[in-house]
C-alpha cells in the first residue's frame, strides 16, 4: 500500500498546524521581553533605562553598555565566573567598580604580533581582562600612534589591529571615567563633597574631557551636561545638578552591592529625567532586550529547516508549517525596521547596517509574495534564505557600534534622498532575490533525481518577475537620486562610483529582460545572468564603498574585502553549475522532458 501523505490522513488537525506553529514561534520570539533584569536583586534593567546624550541622540544607558561591549568583545554578554555577565550589568560593574571590571575578560584579540607585542604565546584563548592587557598599554599607544597616520586601505594587517585594539582600550578608558576617577577613594560621592577643595579640578577636568555620555539632561541638547561638567559648574558657584547626588547613592550602592539602596537611587535618578525622555529611552530598551533582527534570523533558519525536512517527508504539512513560521518572521522583521524608523525619526535606510537590514525585508517580503502565488515552497525557501543571509550581513555591520547613530550631513537633506534610498535599495533587494531564486534552481537541478519541468518553469517564472519589479525600482531609484545630487551638490549626475554603480544594477536588469525578449537568452541564460547580478548588486552596495573616494565615500569600509571576494566567487561557481547538464556528476541521471522555453 503507497503511503499517503499525513495531510490526508489527518485533515481535521493537519489544517489548524501552521497556525499553532505560528503562535508558538511568535510566543518564543517575545518571551524575551519578560526577564527580571536584575542580578543579585538589584535592579540593573532600570539602571539601563536612564536616559543619557551621546553621539549627538538621547538613547538608553542600555545602549551605551550594549554598543559599548560589542566593540569591544563583539559580543553583547560574556561568561564570566561560571555565570553569563550582561551588558547593564558589565557598565555598572566599569562605572562604579572598576577594580572588578578590570579582571573580566572582554577584549577580543585574534592577530598574532599583536600577542607576541605582548609576550601572550598564541593559544584557543581569544579574550584577555584589561589587567592583562594594561602594563602594555604605553607600547600599544606608541604602536597605534605610528600607525593612525596612515591610510587605512593602506595598513598592514597587523597595523590594523594594533589601532583597533588600541580604540578599544581607550573606549574602555572613557567609560571608566564617565561617572568618577576610577580607584579614586570614595568615588561620586566624595568627588560632590570636594567639589570647591583645591586639587579637585584636577579630576574634574578628567571627568570632562573622557566623559562618554551626558547623563544630567537641559532644556536643548546641547544643554546636557556630563557629571565632569555638572561638578565645574558647582564649582563656579551654579546650584549643584539634581541627579549629582542620587548617582552618587547608585555608585556607592552597587560598590557595596547594597541591592535596597540600589533599586531606590536607580529609581529617584529616573524621576529627574523629563517623560519624553523617559518614553524615547523606555522604548529603544524594550527594542534592544528584543533583538528583532536576531530573533527573526533565527527564525528564518527555523523556516528554512522546516522546508528541508518537508522535501524529504511530509511536504503537504510541514510546507504549509515552513510559511507560517517565515510569515512570523517577516513580522518579527518589519516590527524591528518600524521601531528603527519611529526611533530615529528618519527613513528606513541611513547607514550600510540599516541598507542590509532593509534589502534583507525587501526580499523577504517579495518572496513570502511568490509562496501565496505559486505554493511550492520555492518562496519559502528563497525568503528564509535571503532574510538570514542579510541580516548575518548586519549583525557584522553592527559591530561598529551604535547602529542608529546620526546622519551624515552629507545624506540628511531633503525629501528626495529618502526617497532615493528607500527606492534602490528595494531595487537591491528584488535583484538579489532574483539570483536566490537563480541559485535554488541551479542547486535542484543537481540535486533532484528526476526533473520536474512544471518546477522549473515556475522558478524561471518567479525570477522573471521579480527582475522586472528590480529593474523598475532601481531605475526609479537612480533617478531620483541625481535629482537630490541637483540640489545638493548641483549637478545630476557625476560618474561617481557609487553613481556607476546603481548604473550598472539598472543595465544588468534591462539586459536580462532584453535577452529574454529577444530571444537570446532562455531558462539557463536568464538564471545565469540572474546570478552574476548578485555580484554586480553587492559590489554597488559594498565594493565601491572600498573605494574611498567619491562624493559617496561616507560609507567606506575595508574588514569586509575578503567576504566580498568570497561571495563574488561563490556566485561564480553557480553561475558554472547553471551552465552544466543537470546531475552532469551522475552517470544514470534521467533527462528532463523538454518545453518549448527551455534553453
Amino acid at each position: 500500500m503507497k503511503k499517503k501523505d499525513i495531510q490526508t490522513q489527518n485533515p481535521t488537525w493537519a489544517k489548524y498546524l501552521p497556525w499553532l506553529a505560528a503562535i508558538v514561534t511568535l510566543i518564543g520570539a517575545v518571551s524575551g521581553l519578560f526577564g527580571s533584569g536584575q542580578v543579585r536583586n538589584m535592579d540593573v534593567q532600570a539602571l539601563g533605562r536612564l536616559p543619557v546624550l551621546e553621539g549627538g541622540r538621547v538613547k538608553p544607558l542600555d545602549s551605551i553598555a550594549r554598543n559599548s561591549l560589542l566593540v569591544i568583545r563583539s559580543q553583547q554578554s560574556f561568561r564570566y565566573n561560571d555565570r553569563t555577565v550582561g551588558p547593564d550589568e558589565w557598565l555598572a560593574d566599569v562605572l562604579f567598580r572598576a577594580d572588578i571590571a578590570d579582571d573580566q575578560p572582554i577584549f577580543v584579540i585574534n592577530d598574532p604580533d599583536v600577542l607576541a607585542l605582548m609576550g601572550i604565546k598564541q593559544s584557543s584563548e581569544r579574550y584577555f581582562s584589561f589587567k592583562t592587557l594594561s602594563p602594555y598599554i604605553d607600547e600599544i599607544q606608541k604602536q597605534s600612534e605610528a600607525a593612525h597616520p596612515i591610510d587605512a586601505k593602506q595598513r598592514t594587517r597587523y597595523q590594523s589591529a594594533i589601532v583597533n585594539l588600541f580604540d578599544r582600550l581607550y573606549l574602555y578608558h572613557k567609560l571608566k571615567h564617565s561617572v568618577q576617577v576610577a580607584g579614586t577613594e570614595g568615588g561620586l560621592t566624595q568627588e560632590i563633597k570636594d567639589v570647591a577643595v583645591p586639587g579637585a579640578e584636577e579630576r574634574q577636568a578628567v571627568l570632562r574631557e573622557l566623559g562618554l555620555f551626558r547623563a544630567f539632561p537641559g532644556a536643548k541638547v546641547s544643554d546636557w551636561r556630563s557629571v565632569g561638567e555638572a561638578l565645574r559648574d558647582a564649582r563656579n558657584g551654579q546650584p549643584l545638578d539634581k541627579g549629582l547626588a542620587p548617582m552618587a547613592r547608585v555608585s556607592d550602592a552597587w560598590a557595596k552591592q547594597d541591592a535596597p539602596a540600589f533599586n531606590a537611587a536607580v529609581g529617584e535618578l529616573l524621576t529627574q529625567a523629563r517623560p519624553d525622555e523617559m518614553a524615547t529611552a523606555k522604548s529603544e530598551l524594550i527594542f534592544n532586550i528584543a533583538q528583532p533582527f536576531y530573533t527573526g534570523m533565527v527564525i528564518y533558519v527555523i523556516a528554512l529547516l522546516l522546508l528541508f525536512v518537508s522535501w524529504a517527508r511530509w511536504p503537504g504539512l510541514l510546507q504549509p508549517v515552513a510559511f507560517a513560521v517565515l510569515l512570523v518572521g517577516v513580522l518579527v522583521h518589519t516590527a524591528g525596521l518600524t521601531s528603527r524608523v519611529i526611533l530615529q525619526g528618519r527613513p528606513p535606510v541611513t547607514n550600510l547596517y540599516s541598507s542590509a537590514v532593509f534589502v534583507g525585508w525587501g526580499a523577504v517580503v517579495l518572496g513570502a509574495i511568490l509562496e501565496w502565488i505559486y505554493r511550492k515552497g520555492f518562496g519559502t525557501a528563497v525568503a528564509a534564505a535571503s532574510g538570514f543571509a542579510s541580516l548575518i550581513v548586519a549583525h557584522h555591520l553592527a559591530s561598529d557600534g551604535d547602529t542608529m547613530e546620526m546622519m551624515r550631513a552629507v545624506l540628511d537633506s531633503n525629501f528626495w534622498l529618502a526617497t532615493h534610498v528607500v527606492t534602490i535599495t528595494i531595487g537591491y533587494s528584488g535583484t538579489f532575490l532574483a539570483g536566490a531564486i537563480a541559485i535554488g534552481w541551479t542547486i535542484r537541478r543537481h540535486v533532484v533525481k528526476v526533473q520536474d519541468p512544471a518546477a522549473d518553469k515556475a522558478l524561471v517564472a518567479m525570477c522573471y518577475g521579480i527582475v522586472c519589479f528590480a529593474v523598475l525600482f532601481s531605475f526609479v531609484g537612480t533617478v531620483l537620486g541625481g535629482i537630490w545630487a541637483e540640489q545638493s551638490w548641483g549637478r545630476f549626475w557625476g560618474w561617481d562610483p557609487k553613481e556607476n554603480g546603481a548604473l550598472l544594477i539598472v543595465l544588468w536588469n534591462a539586459i536580462i529582460l532584453h535577452a529574454r525578449w529577444g530571444g537570446y537568452a532562455r531558462d539557463r541564460g536568464i538564471m545565469t545572468m540572474a546570478i552574476f547580478g548578485n555580484i554586480i548588486t553587492s559590489l554597488s552596495w559594498f565594493g565601491v564603498n572600498m573605494l574611498g573616494v567619491g562624493l559617496h565615500s561616507y560609507g567606506f569600509m575595508d574588514k569586509a574585502f575578503w567576504a566580498l571576494v568570497a561571495f563574488g566567487s561563490s556566485q561564480l561557481l553557480f553561475m558554472l553549475f547553471a551552465l552544466l547538464p543537470p546531475r552532469f556528476w551522475s552517470g544514470n541521471r534521467v533527462a528532463a522532458p523538454r518545453t518549448p522555453v527551455q534553453a
